[in-house]
């Protein structure tokens, strides 16, 4: 996924013509992971876990496969903006990758396991930008334009995430979770969970869902103008990489200490922190645009989404039950990607107007409103 992602308002703007459009593909990708979480996620609840995630990579290998031949084939916007929205719908089920590791452990240690699946993307969230200078060599190679090289590596990536899941995620986790919901609860099958409306109206899991939604927002809205905005000052692919991989390190480098710190001070103080973290970066992120403070930048605002992510995620799962799990999270994973869509569409447009200062205002108001609500709910009843 950062690997389809790092060129990709770049590549926006060449199909296009036009810089502000540079937010559309992005969008379409938020787009389609929002598509797609809900009705695999309430696929999942009744065929089980190992369908609907070998469903989601199914859904990346054939989006990268269009946008290679979008960009080297057809060099047409359209089809591009259509093989990312099939990307996005693959990481719409595979978002959920955390929740379904969850469910199969006691619930002191859910956080930790969160925690841990999110630690374990950091090798692609590094590898990922380092593999750009690669997969464009090995396009060249192929005789295609450079910048399929990243979704050209992407479909043997999904591919092979693909196989593993089909051949190797045995016994199905919904099988050993409402197993050991029973074991802990007695509770009984015939027990279907509550209705959405129910679910969202618990306070805690409120808190859980605003803390992904502004955190997804306000990180999305800063990361895709970027890698433009880096453009426009005359940093190549190499720089714009190193960039983003100190981002994705802030966003997932750090997740096993996120962990730690949510099981001692509990997750609405690290929601609160994370808040706080996002809104430095976006101080931060326009005060100059040479690599090294852009990349600190940038690695505060992953830092930020990973407090926020992972705290808003325990507080969540905190709140369901056994037999609602999976639509609850499709839901939540489908209010996630809208508003990583509507940061990813508006950021363009208004990076285009007034620039990232402008850009980076909104972001800060933004984290202010997360702060306050998290701070409400810590106000003593």
């Amino acid at each position: 996924m950062i690997l389809s992602f790092t060129l990709l308002p770049i590549i926006s703007a060449h199909l296009s013509g036009a810089d502000r459009a540079a937010g559309i593909p992005p969008t379409m990708m938020m787009l389609g992971r929002a598509i797609a979480a809900y009705p695999v996620g309430w696929l999942m609840d009744r065929v089980g876990r190992r369908p609907g995630l070998s469903l989601g990579y199914l859904f990346a290998a054939v989006g990268s496969a269009v946008s290679v031949l979008s960009i080297s084939m057809w060099e047409s916007f359209p089809w591009l903006c259509v093989g990312v929205l099939l990307i996005g719908m693959g990481r719409g089920v595979s978002e959920q990758a955390r929740f379904i590791a969850a469910e199969v452990y006691s619930p002191v240690r859910r956080a930790g396991v969160i925690g841990l699946i999110v630690f374990a993307g950091t090798i692609g969230a590094v590898g990922g930008p380092l593999l750009v200078s690669p997969s464009a060599w090995l396009a060249a190679y192929f005789g295609l334009h450079a910048h399929a090289g990243p979704y050209l590596v992407s479909v043997v990536l999904a591919s092979l995430a693909l196989m593993l899941t089909l051949f190797l995620l045995y016994p199905d986790p919904m099988k050993v979770g409402r197993t050991l919901a029973r074991d802990m609860e007695d509770m009984e099958e015939k027990n279907t969970g509550r209705k959405l409306w129910q679910i969202f109206a618990n306070e805690t899991v409120r808190l859980g869902v605003a803390a992904m939604l502004i955190g997804q927002f306000v990180m999305t809205l800063i990361m895709v103008i970027t890698p433009l905005h880096m453009d426009h000052h005359a940093h190549g692919a190499p720089a714009i990489s190193w960039v983003i991989m100190a981002h994705t390190l802030g966003m997932y480098g750090l997740s096993s200490l996120t962990s730690r710190l949510s099981d001692r001070f509990g997750q609405v103080k690290i929601v609160v922190a994370g808040a706080l973290i996002l809104g430095v970066s976006t101080m931060l992120t326009p005060i100059s645009n040479q690599i090294v403070m852009l990349a600190f930048s940038l690695f505060l605002l992953g830092l930020g989404w990973n407090f926020c992510f992972i705290a808003g995620s325990a507080l969540f799962f905190s709140g369901l039950l056994p037999f609602e799990r999976g639509q609850a999270q499709g839901a939540n994973e489908m209010m996630v990607a809208l508003a990583a869509g509507t940061g990813s569409l508006g950021t363009g447009a208004l990076f285009a107007e007034a620039g990232i200062v402008a850009v980076s205002t909104i972001g800060f108001a933004f984290s202010l409103v997360l702060i306050g609500a998290a701070a409400w709910r810590m106000k003593p009843s």
